[in-house]
């Protein structure tokens, strides 16, 4: 569909039954591919002239004409194209085919190879599993701006180690290994090349010494002559920013920043090119804010500062000189969308409704839709100017869960550690709640970094309203380590996991208990993934408090777990050894007293199932009692049918050991 905002009507481009009738072949077979799933790859996007769609349909690259509605297909090859990008002047494709790099000039058709030396362990153009997992790195290739020449990554895998994954559902098994860098062990090999688009020799940049760094972003800068490489220490606590000439390959670092903790990675640079400048982010106060910069690498101007920070840079308007982003700036509960000018310094905030407000701005920044929800209130999509005024509802909120269901109300209860942090909470009470009864309660929980639950924004029809309903107390809790409360806030966990989480959780639930209406026998706790880690940790750690936990896709050891994520917050496995065995859940596996369940896919490419593996023989051999339910899934969560199973299962296990009644 598309949407003018001019004339405030929508009109159908295509359906895209039509688009899937376009297959002339089936999908080329092979094992399966661990590809990460945070890869951008896109199946469907514009062309340049805003008129054309690139498609991606069996593998085969397709144009379709929104105008005539006519298609042309583009390739018909055994082997699927994967990640195609249209050059800026919209002439030639880029893709990659295997492991190699290839651009098409679209007007002849013809195809030109531009690297040659692509194999299982060489990936041309192509990501590794952890980058784009703990780096967010989307794509390995970018096209110049003036459209002539492209820019890779060289992944060279060799190194890596490989964890032997299996399919069992057949009568045979077989083996789907995939390569996972642990934590302390070798990542990819990492270089990065520039090459004609036309083809020929790969410049490759010289950006210093890379093993044991790591290439975490790359940008052109828009003349077309250099790139901007953000290149980091394997610990992450250090990170230059250096021009690489695109012809000669020769770099110098502009600028440098440094850590005490480690430094996260944003995607807010943009380059001003009439101004010889940029916009950049930083944590460096503790909280992420946006600064001005030289192109030499010289601070112009700091353009946002206090205790919040800047959620998501939407757009910036260099002709205007206007940026646009999101902050918590009203609340770290909330998120509102603001403009600062880039010569005066001055802002102003464009939304006021409580709430979160997630932004989608057009390129021109002349309009944004709006998507505004509550805890209260589900999300209502509104067209505005750039100036914030509302032009059109673009979507009504749906009240269809409202009107359906007795959904309960969440209270956002603030909670005081012993030391003077605050921190925030959601309450959920059970259905025709008495005050005077003591509940059950379960705490539902992630913690990690990166990651806030608690938040003003509409969550709707859940499990957790279906325990609700069935007599349970829901509470949920952010603490310290965990995401939108600044870098400070979240370096709290640095060199050692768990700890300061735990204390902070249980600073909750002494908050709840106080309340009057839970029973202190009766306090579950439940999480995924750090969530995982979080319940175990807790009822080995906290026996006294936590009568029963489901842990799903748990961490149990971090040796167990990747290089990009665990250094970063950990350090080096070899020198940091205490910190590892203290964060480990298996260290405290004969202290389990209460009920658990461990809950994890086999085929799981994120948290092994090697993990919950490991967890269970620790536990057998403590001689301690526990449930264990295993999924067959080649993913980190759990998926279609079996996952209404899942939570019947834990739902079961929540009534049987905290003393609910179906």
């Amino acid at each position: 569909m598309l949407y003018e905002a001019s004339s405030k009507k929508a009109k159908e481009l295509v359906e895209m039954k039509k688009l899937e009738a376009l297959a002339t072949k089936p999908a080329a077979a092979g094992r399966f591919d661990w590809q990460n799933r945070r890869v951008s790859e896109k199946t469907i996007q514009w062309m340049p002239n805003g008129r054309d769609l690139l498609l991606i349909i069996e593998g085969d690259l397709f144009l379709f004409n929104t105008d005539s509605k006519k298609h042309e297909q583009l390739t018909a090859t055994a082997t699927a194209e994967r990640d195609p990008k249209p050059s800026p002047d919209g002439k030639r494709l880029g893709f990659r085919i295997d492991h190699d790099l290839y651009t098409m000039e679209i007007a002849s058709k013809k195809v030109t190879r531009l690297t040659t030396d692509g194999s299982a362990n060489i990936l041309n153009g192509e990501l590794d599993w952890v980058y784009p997992e703990e780096l967010d790195l989307g794509t390995a290739w970018w096209w110049s701006p003036d459209s002539s020449r492209i820019a890779f990554m060289q992944f060279d895998t060799t190194r890596l180690g490989t964890y032997p994954h299996a399919d069992l559902l057949g009568v045979t098994a077989f083996a789907e290994p995939q390569k996972y860098p642990k934590t302390g062990t070798q990542n990819s090999d990492v270089r990065l090349g520039v090459v004609a688009a036309t083809g020929g020799s790969t410049k490759w940049m010289d950006v210093g010494e890379m093993r044991d760094h790591l290439l975490a972003r790359v940008n052109w800068i828009p003349e077309s002559n250099t790139l901007a490489v953000q290149k980091m220490t394997r610990v992450q606590n250090k990170l230059d920013f250096i021009a690489a000439d695109a012809s000669t390959g020769a770099s110098k670092v502009l600028f440098t920043e440094k850590d005490a903790t480690w430094i996260n990675v944003a995607d807010d640079l943009t380059f001003l090119p009439s101004r010889k400048q940029f916009l950049w982010s930083s944590e460096k106060t503790g909280f992420r804010h946006l600064y001005l910069m030289s192109y030499e690498g010289q601070e112009v101007k700091r353009l946002t500062s206090g205790e919040w920070e800047v959620s998501d840079v939407l757009q910036v308007d260099e002709k205007a000189g206007k940026v646009y982003f999101t902050s918590t700036e009203v609340s770290p509960l909330e998120r509102q969308l603001y403009v600062v000018d880039l010569n005066s310094g001055e802002k102003k905030a464009l939304t006021s409704a409580g709430g979160t407000h997630s932004i989608s701005m057009s390129p021109a920044a002349d309009f944004y839709l709006d998507t505004h929800s509550s805890l209260k209130t589900p999300p209502r999509t509104t067209l505005h100017k750039s100036d914030g005024a509302e032009v059109a509802v673009f979507r009504e909120a749906d009240r269809k869960v409202i009107d359906e269901f007795a959904l309960l109300p969440t209270e956002v209860v603030k909670v005081t550690s012993a030391d003077g942090a605050l921190m925030y909470a959601r309450l959920i009470k059970p259905a025709n709640f008495d005050p005077a009864k003591k509940y059950p309660a379960v705490v539902f929980v992630y913690g990690g970094p990166h990651a806030q639950t608690v938040r003003d924004s509409w969550v709707g029809l859940s499990w957790e309203q279906a325990l609700a309903h069935k007599g349970f107390v829901i509470w949920q809790l952010d603490n310290r380590g965990s995401g939108g409360r600044g870098h400070a806030w979240e370096s709290k966990l640095y060199r050692r996991m768990g700890k300061q989480e735990l204390e902070d959780q249980k600073a909750g639930v002494d908050h709840l208990l106080k309340m009057g209406f839970v029973d202190s026998k009766r306090i579950g706790i439940n999480g995924w993934s750090y969530g995982g880690y979080m319940t175990l940790y807790a009822l080995l750690n906290a026996p006294e408090v936590f009568a029963a936990g489901i842990s799903g896709a748990p961490v149990v050891d971090w040796r167990h777990y990747d290089t990009i994520y665990t250094e970063r917050y950990l350090g080096m496995p070899q020198e940091n050894e205490s910190g590892y065995k203290d964060s480990s859940a298996l260290t405290y596996a004969g202290n389990l007293k209460g009920k658990l369940l461990l809950v994890h896919n086999f085929g799981d490419d994120n948290v092994l199932f090697q993990n919950s593996f490991q967890m269970a023989d620790a536990l057998q051999k403590a001689g301690k009692q526990f449930e264990m339910m295993i999924y067959p899934q080649k993913s980190h969560g759990v998926s279609g049918p079996a996952a209404r199973q899942m939570r019947e299962m834990m739902t079961n296990f929540l009534e049987r050991s905290l003393g609910v009644t179906p």
